[in-house]
């Protein structure tokens, strides 16, 4: 997992020339947004190539390079050329394409260049004042819902369980410790002088207007989101009902402005953006300054436990397992693994880093795959919901104690499972357990496959119908935010947004 530091609000150059040879040094400013407002303001001046050439002191045919993309001008170029076009030099550096036509040009232009153009086998097509607009919006469009297509196709379950397994690994070789996530989470805390017990929901509000933003809760958030932030007017919208914990909902919405991420290019950091916001989201209701001397003195009594982890801090037994798989190895010298089971045995998350062997595919992906019956993650859900259990499982690769809580959620019953190998129970309250099973996973004649005597009695005489996990089988949601119905909220940002006149009319 790694922080990308890409900003979510919009970069605006600055407006004085300070600073400008950096920018285009750094290749911030687009060459071919560049080149097209220069051709704007020299033929709002009635002006020709020759014209402003002659007066900048270079050739037509150099001029016309840059209007098309295909050179970067100098500083010294672009402040003669704002000077003779009677414009400051921010205005050729900065904003939007000046007329709909050149939008449309410096959107086929991108194209063109991009690398996967030429996979495609379209044409090069030149956008010169033979190519009706039309023609352009056209080619414009039918190339974007090409690529639209082909990325939809990418984000298959297979990509998305790669992407997955990509990113636990990421965790792994990290410990599943980041420092930076843990500063800005720190630097937060900090700000509203919080020392000890549960984050308050005044203080997470506190936090926001720090940052800037102000929280509102309203009845109507979109049913395919968690939160909605209008970065415009600096909102993050939060649902009244159904929320497990409203300060988690607010910290990961302001995770994704902390933490400066980007609307997502594909599937994977789309992944890695929610990982790194639910670790900022954790990382501030159980604060690492607190929490790891509470934590080293309970190694220290040979008694750490869980419930003690989500009682001090007021969080809920699965943030609590997570936040100790952050610090455990850092800070403990833990080795640790953990599980979000569904009632039927399927993996949701998961992450290890003690050597215990997950069900997976070839593919090395885990989610979806079935947790062996022997396990604590499965046996837990014969307890009643709510109520630790822990047990010894003897595996292939060793013995390991766990201790799990199945949780009732509005998705169904899960369970929260949290386990260490043989060597460390001695530090986990509940090693006294007398409970022990044993896997043979992943031989199938461990669980998967029926006792040869019940196979061979009912052959032939059951069929059963699948419940089929469309989740797994379908194509990954399309668009920047997947699964993300943007016309809903699109009209719920406009309709609260404050004195925004057009609210009713799109209603309609």
């Amino acid at each position: 997992m790694r922080t990308s530091h890409a900003r979510v609000l919009p970069f605006r150059p600055s407006t004085r020339l300070d600073g400008v040879e950096d920018e285009v040094r750094a290749g911030q400013a687009d060459p071919v947004a560049v080149g097209r407002r220069i051709r704007h303001y020299r033929r709002r001046c009635r002006l020709t190539l020759a014209d402003v050439a002659t007066e900048v002191g270079m050739s037509p045919s150099a001029l016309s390079l840059i209007e098309n993309g295909h050179r970067e001008p100098r500083v010294s170029t672009l402040a003669a050329l704002a000077a003779t076009l009677q414009v400051d030099t921010a205005a050729l550096l900065s904003g939007g394409a000046p007329t709909r036509r050149d939008a449309l040009e410096v959107r086929w232009q991108r194209a063109q260049r991009s690398e996967g153009f030429e996979t495609l086998g379209i044409p090069t097509v030149r956008t010169g004042a033979g190519l009706p607009d039309d023609a352009l919006e056209a080619l414009v469009g039918l190339y974007e819902t090409v690529v639209g297509l082909q990325q939809q196709r990418a984000a298959t379950p297979e990509f998305a369980r790669l992407a997955n397994a990509e990113l636990r690994a990421l965790m792994r070789e990290a410990d599943n410790y980041f420092p930076e996530i843990e500063a800005r989470a720190a630097e937060l805390v900090r700000v509203v002088d919080h020392s000890h017990g549960p984050v308050t929901r005044e203080a997470v509000s506190r936090m926001a207007r720090h940052v800037g933003f102000e929280l509102e809760v309203v009845p109507d958030v979109p049913a395919s989101t968690r939160t909605v932030t209008d970065l415009d007017h600096r909102r993050i919208y939060l649902p009244a009902r159904g929320a497990h914990d409203i300060r988690a909902a607010a910290l990961q919405a302001l995770g994704h402005v902390v933490l400066e991420h980007e609307p997502p290019r594909d599937y994977a950091e789309f992944l890695a953006q929610r990982v790194e916001i639910n670790y900022f989201a954790a990382a501030v209701l159980v604060p690492e300054l607190t929490a790891v001397p509470f934590l080293q003195r309970a190694k220290a009594q040979r008694d750490i436990a869980l419930e003690d982890l989500r009682d001090a801090y007021g969080v809920s037994y699965e943030t609590a397992a997570h936040r100790f798989c952050n610090l455990a190895t850092r800070h403990l010298d833990l080795r640790v693994h953990f599980m979000r089971t569904s009632a039927d045995g399927v993996i949701y998350k998961a992450y290890e880093n003690d050597g215990v062997r997950f069900p997976m595919d070839a593919s090395g992906a885990i989610e979806g795959a079935r947790v062996c019956r022997a396990w604590t993650a499965r046996v837990v859900f014969g307890e009643p919901v709510g109520s630790a259990y822990a047990q010894y499982t003897d595996t292939g690769r060793g013995t390991f104690w766990c201790t799990a809580v199945a949780e009732q959620t509005p998705a169904g019953v899960f369970s929260v499972s949290l386990g260490v190998p043989f060597d460390q129970v001695r530090w986990m309250r509940g090693r006294e357990t007398t409970q022990r099973r044993v896997s043979g996973c992943p031989d199938p004649r461990c669980c998967t496959q029926p006792p040869a005597e019940l196979a061979r009695q009912w052959a032939g005489k059951v069929w059963p119908s699948a419940r089929a996990h469309s989740h797994l089988l379908a194509v990954m949601p399309p668009g920047v935010f997947p699964g993300v119905d943007d016309t809903e909220v699109l009209r719920f940002v406009a309709d609260h947004a404050p004195g925004w006149e057009g609210a009713e009319d799109l209603a309609q």
